[in-house]
């Protein structure tokens, strides 16, 4: 194994201000104190140290984990980079909090969501048990508000506490399907502004959705009671959803009984919420550990190292399991529901790069086989090295009642094991493309922090173009302009097959690729339906119907242009400059493209 000592990280401009603006220590006065390798350093040494507790090797892995860390081969969620080794201590990214339906429990979930987002982490909240507005209040004879008017109250306070004091709060709103508010909660971003803070999702079970293809009626029942309150055309239901999400990107669909058949733990209840971005399905006050493996990185010549992803998979299922016990968490009831299950996910980033890297198309079957041959990979990796910790320290405390219990195999240290996550940060960091999303444009702007905007253009595209001898500086100004090659019929056929971007992909494949790699994932899958603006609202039914038929766990849809706001944006030909030598893209060496600020 190389020393860590000598590796050194090659981050870009966007990157080290990534860094520096969220990850990197500062002193009392703001300066920062360490550099990405000390934050590195200090990382592995604060979660190897729980190997001394089960008699393990914590310098020897200590070193593993920072040569995996450096190398950008695999990095963990990021409260792990931020507070691991600080006073801070909270190395979990996701949470799900339990809103009950009386005063009390509204304002103590959203205490508790301040303290989970003060340590940089996400919350997910379920607000069906809330009672409907109008509903009788016994307590003082009025009628009830309803749940979306607290979803508007806990954005308001989410606003006011940024994540760890670096990043944005982060909130997933939960509604069941059947909930006489539905369509009010469905309405709610399309119909007022606010809601920052907030991904919005609908819980639908199987019964709706077969309701709406065969045009049956919805019983939407009263929390409170449990009796009828109305019944609803389940067709016109997904009418408002369809038209809701075609307008905002809000709400998605959470398909709550595919959730709750991989439920690994169904004696400790039903699911009914997922963190923020909807991978992690979590029973109350559950949290999660993700780490990502950076394929990108793992690919060469033309073909995936398997054996080192298998043996990152491993190293990846150990930090994880080790931030568990290292962690601080913001309340007591987290801490004991993180030791009844354990969860962790493994997942991957640099999915498009791989896949350029392998000369396949991301919208062909063949990118559906590279996806389930990586995560049949990290599948059973992950299984057999979480029954190996289980083997050394133990499984986790409620396995006796658990889905794999029932199988009758092997105990296993953690109740799950893989998850895909957005890695929005984590890829910028590591230089690679996002999650398993293919290239959202060729060139764009990217806005970070609300503060600076950088402008991206992508050198595998301009390493191919220059390999295929057809990068000119005629090229450069069409991709600068228009973000894309596939537009362009003189360009190489090979060129144009690499290199779709999202929005020129067909929304199907971006659903088949979501279910590719869930079946082989036991929490979920974060993924976005691209769109174009010019999208009728039938491309997103289309697309939610075809995820729930797939075995989907959720699906997000987002049309272009449709939220303020968004993170990527056209970029501009003129400033599109090499971050070291401000010459240009054409003048630069293809390790050296990047990004530059404007």
């Amino acid at each position: 194994m190389p020393d860590p000592t000598t590796l050194s990280p090659a981050f870009d401009t966007a990157a080290l201000e990534l860094l520096r603006a969220r990850y990197l220590r500062k002193d009392a006065d703001g300066r920062v104190v360490e550099t990405p390798d000390d934050m590195f350093r200090r990382v592995a040494t604060h979660v190897a140290a729980v190997e001394a507790r089960y008699g393990g090797d914590a310098r020897g892995w200590e070193q593993r984990f920072e040569h995996a860390m450096r190398s950008l081969e695999f990095l963990p969620n990021s409260p792990t980079l931020m507070n691991a080794g600080t006073p801070v201590g909270q190395l979990a990214a996701c949470f799900v909090l339990p809103v009950e339906d009386d005063l009390e429990s509204i304002f103590a979930a959203m205490r508790d969501a301040a303290l989970v987002h003060r340590s940089g982490g996400g919350v997910g909240f379920d607000f069906s048990r809330l009672r409907p507005a109008g509903d009788p209040l016994a307590s003082t004879g009025g009628v009830s508000s309803g749940p979306v008017s607290f979803l508007h109250v806990f954005d308001a306070a989410s606003e006011a506490v940024r994540s760890g004091g670096r990043r944005r709060a982060a909130n997933m709103a939960v509604m069941d399907v059947h909930h006489p508010d539905i369509e009010a909660f469905v309405r709610a971003k399309r119909d007022s502004p606010g809601l920052h803070t907030f991904n919005l999702s609908v819980a639908c079970d199987d019964t709706f959705m077969a309701a709406a293809g065969r045009g049956g009626d919805l019983p939407l029942v009263n929390p409170r009671t449990g009796q009828t309150a109305a019944t609803r055309s389940a067709a016109s239901l997904l009418d408002l959803i369809v038209e809701c999400a075609w307008a905002t990107g809000d709400p998605g669909l959470l398909f709550v009984d595919r959730i709750n058949r991989d439920n690994p733990t169904p004696a400790l209840g039903r699911i009914t919420a997922t963190n923020p971005c909807g991978e992690v399905p979590l029973l109350t006050y559950e949290a999660c550990f993700l780490g990502s493996i950076n394929l990108a990185r793992l690919t060469r010549g033309g073909r995936l190292d398997s054996t080192r992803l298998g043996e990152l998979v491993d190293l990846a299922v150990r930090f994880l399991d080790d931030c568990i016990d290292a962690s601080r968490f913001p309340i007591p009831a987290i801490a004991r529901a993180v030791a009844r299950t354990r969860k962790i996910g493994v997942g991957v980033m640099g999915f498009a790069d791989c896949l350029v890297e392998l000369g396949t198309a991301y919208d062909s079957d063949r990118a559906l086989d590279v996806a389930a041959d990586i995560m049949a990979v990290v599948e059973t990796c992950a299984t057999l090295a979480s029954r190996q910790l289980a083997r050394e320290r133990g499984p986790f405390s409620a396995s006796a009642g658990s889905r794999d219990a029932a199988a009758g195999g092997p105990a296993v240290r953690n109740a799950t094991r893989t998850a895909i996550a957005p890695t929005g940060s984590l890829a910028l960091l590591a230089g690679c493309s996002h999650s398993i999303e293919p290239y959202y444009a060729l060139a764009y702007t990217r806005r970070m922090l609300d503060e600076r905007t950088f402008r991206v253009l992508n050198p595998r595209l301009v390493r191919e173009a220059q390999a295929l001898s057809v990068w000119d500086a005629a090229l450069q100004r069409h991709i600068l302009a228009s973000g894309t090659v596939r537009d362009d019929a003189s360009l190489p056929s090979r060129l144009r097959t690499l290199f779709p971007t999202a929005l020129e992909i067909d929304p199907a494949w971006h659903v088949r690729v979501q279910a590719a790699f869930q079946q082989r994932v036991d929490n979920g899958v974060s993924k976005t339906v691209n769109l174009p603006a010019s999208a009728a609202p039938d491309a997103v039914r289309t697309a939610y119907q075809l995820a729930w038929t797939l075995g989907c766990k959720g699906v997000t849809v987002y049309r272009q242009g449709t939220r303020a706001g968004q993170i990527f944006g056209p970029a501009e030909a003129d400033v599109a400059q090499c971050p070291e030598c401000a010459a240009g893209p054409v003048a630069c060496s293809g390790d050296r493209l990047g990004i530059s600020p404007a």
